[in-house]
Formats: structure tokens, C-alpha cells, sequence
């Protein structure tokens, strides 16, 4: 078959901004799906994603680990010392840092943003949109270090703590920011914060406002000052908490996580204002539906979000597992590309 050729990253730009579309959906798949997952299918899936190629590529920011360093540098890891004790506990039920009485000495030894192994996998300049990624930025580093129950409760029992500790993480972020720009020439900064559960979101508005806006501000305007985009994740029900992202600039929101908000509502609400970058339902349609289930789904997703003025990509809404067919992942790229492009052309023809 004939390959698609990837958007020149000044078109990726200008649907982020909200200035124009083109012929097609923007498709960026790769991201999120590892073709190994596919086993004995592996080879195909790959020429799959050749031929339905990625409109934007990216690199990894290595970001410090907990209590494990590299071995170039011994420092380069949020906390300064080993806990106390160990733990058998559930990943959110790990607590590393015990005390905030600790804070003065983990700031002390905070690691170093200039670290020169911190950026990984630098993609060719093919002119395609560059991407650079790193994973847990507030809330999901916080309770990373302190456990689930005790971030929640950090911001009504340690409030001045939890400020000096986002102020730090803050600083850090905006050097890594920098790097990304001036070393790789990196057009967007893409992280991750779940903040919301299946439900609603972790936390109130209030909360939200108070601790995680001022800071989120600081590192979107450095992003901004750079002349790049911002990009989050963050799945769950945040739909309270768009409204105050956009007001401080963010420039592209992921997933929209099905079953937890209402689309429609959604893209009429904050579309015009705010790049979605839909992500596909991996959770339920990827693993129990037909390959046709997978096309009408991407039907639908291209139907609800989009717009002529661009503002709307599309991708997976988490990372593909093992249970995702062969079958259904063919008819999720061919679905996303020729609908798309079916899609767009209407869009235009109406104007």
C-alpha cells in the first residue's frame, strides 16, 4: 500500500494553535503502542506503523528515580538517602519520605537538572513536530514519595510543605524545559498528572487553585517564553479543573478518557479553546470489540472533536496491551487516517 506522508511540524503548530486543518485527522499512534506487545504478530504491527506513520516524534527525558541513581551520577534521584524501612506496599502505599521535617535536606540535595544523561532516544530532524516527554510531575510525584493518603491530606495538614516541595520540582522542570529547547530543539513539552478518578476529580477546585495552578503556570509560561507548546496527560473526570488549564495557557489536553466525561459536552465546552488529543478507548473497545466495533468508535471520536479551526488529534487514550488484536489495531490506524481524511474534506467543503 502506499504510505502516508507525516504533517511538516508548522502544520502540527498551527492545529495546536487553533489556526487552521488540513486534509486529515493528525494521527500520532506510535506513542503510545510498543509493537512487541503483538508477539507472533510483532513484524506486522511495526509495518503497520510504517505505513501509517506518526505525525509527531519525541524523545525521553530521563527523569531522577526515586532512591536509584545512575551510576554517572549518585546524586541524580529525588531522594537524598535511602528510607528507613522497607516496604511491601502497593506502589501508592509506598512511603519514602516519613517526615516533612525532611524537606530541608532533600531540597539541599536535590538532583541536578544539568545532568548530562537526563535526555534519551534524540529523534533526526525530519521536519516532522519534536516532542519531549517525561513522566509524574506534581501530584503523581508527590504521592509517588508520600503515599496515596498521605498527599491527599499533605494539603490541609503541611500546606507551606507541599509549596516549597512543588516550588522545587517547579525549578527543576523549567531547567529541563530549557535543555529541551536550546540542546534538542524540542517544539513541545508533553508530562503526565492524573488528577482525576472514574468519577470525579482527586481533589477539589479549591485544592487545585491553591497548589497546583501557580505552579503548572510557571512551567507552561517558560514553555511558552520558548516559543514551544505545552502537553498534558491526565486521565480521569477533570473536566472542573479545564477551565483554570486553559486560563494559564495549556496547549494540548490527553486523553479525554471515555467513560469518565461526557464527549460531546466536552468538545462544545472547550474545544475552540484547548488542542484534545482524543485517546482511543483501550480499557474496553481495544480488547472485547470487532475490528468494526474499533472503526465506528474512531467514527465517532473524529465526529465529536473535530473542528475546522484544527484543535483535535488523535492517539491512544493509555498504552496498548498484549490483548489488543491484530485485527483491531489495523482498523484503528486505516479508520483514523481514511475517515479522517473523509472527514476533513467535508469540513472544508461546507465552510
Amino acid at each position: 500500500m502506499e504510505k502516508y506522508v507525516p504533517f511538516k511540524k508548522e502544520q502540527i503548530k498551527n492545529i495546536i494553535d487553533g489556526k487552521c486543518s488540513y486534509d486529515r485527522i493528525p494521527v500520532i499512534y506510535d506513542f503510545w503502542t510498543n509493537p512487541i506487545i503483538f508477539g507472533k504478530n510483532e513484524q506486522k504491527a511495526k509495518q503497520y506503523l510504517e505505513n501509517y506513520p506518526s505525525d509527531v516524534s519525541y524523545f525521553n527525558i530521563n527523569i531522577p528515580d526515586n532512591i536509584n541513581a545512575p551510576e554517572d551520577d549518585e546524586n541524580y534521584k529525588w531522594l537524598y538517602k535511602v528510607p528507613k524501612k522497607e516496604q511491601s506496599a502497593g506502589l501508592d502505599a509506598q512511603v519514602l519520605i516519613e517526615d516533612w521535617e525532611e524537606l530541608d535536606e532533600i531540597i539541599e540535595h536535590f538532583p541536578n537538572a544539568d545532568y548530562k544523561g537526563a535526555f534519551t532516544n534524540i529523534p533526526k530532524n525530519d521536519g516532522r513536530y519534536i516532542l519531549a516527554n517525561w513522566w509524574y510531575c506534581f501530584f503523581e510525584r508527590h504521592w509517588s514519595l508520600r503515599g496515596m493518603e498521605n498527599a491527599l491530606t499533605d494539603f490541609y495538614l503541611y500546606p507551606d510543605e507541599v509549596h516549597r516541595f512543588y516550588q522545587a520540582l517547579t525549578d527543576f522542570y523549567m531547567r529541563l524545559i530549557e535543555r529541551s529547547h536550546y540542546e534538542y530543539n524540542a517544539d513541545g513539552i508533553f508530562t503526565s498528572d492524573d488528577i482525576g478518578t472514574q468519577t470525579a476529580p482527586f481533589f477539589s477546585e479549591e485544592i487545585f487553585v491553591e497548589f497546583f495552578k501557580p505552579y503548572y503556570k510557571q512551567i507552561i509560561d517558560k514553555a511558552h517564553s520558548l516559543g514551544m507548546h505545552f502537553w498534558l496527560h491526565s486521565c480521569g473526570n477533570i473536566e472542573k479543573f479545564l477551565p483554570h488549564f486553559i486560563e494559564i495557557g495549556l496547549d494540548v489536553i490527553h486523553p479525554i478518557q471515555k467513560y469518565t466525561m461526557e464527549e460531546k459536552q466536552i468538545a462544545t465546552k472547550f474545544g475552540n479553546d484547548i488542542c484534545i488529543w482524543a485517546g482511543f478507548d483501550v480499557q474496553q473497545t481495544i480488547p472485547y470489540g470487532t475490528p468494526d466495533d474499533v472503526r465506528k468508535e474512531v467514527r465517532n471520536m473524529i465526529d465529536t472533536y473535530s473542528n475546522i479551526n484544527g484543535r483535535f488529534m488523535l492517539t491512544c487514550g493509555n498504552g496498548l496491551t498484549p490483548d489488543c488484536p491484530i485485527d483491531s489495531f489495523f482498523a484503528l490506524l486505516d479508520e483514523s487516517y481514511e475517515y479522517g481524511k473523509e472527514k476533513m474534506k467535508k469540513l472544508h467543503n461546507d465552510i
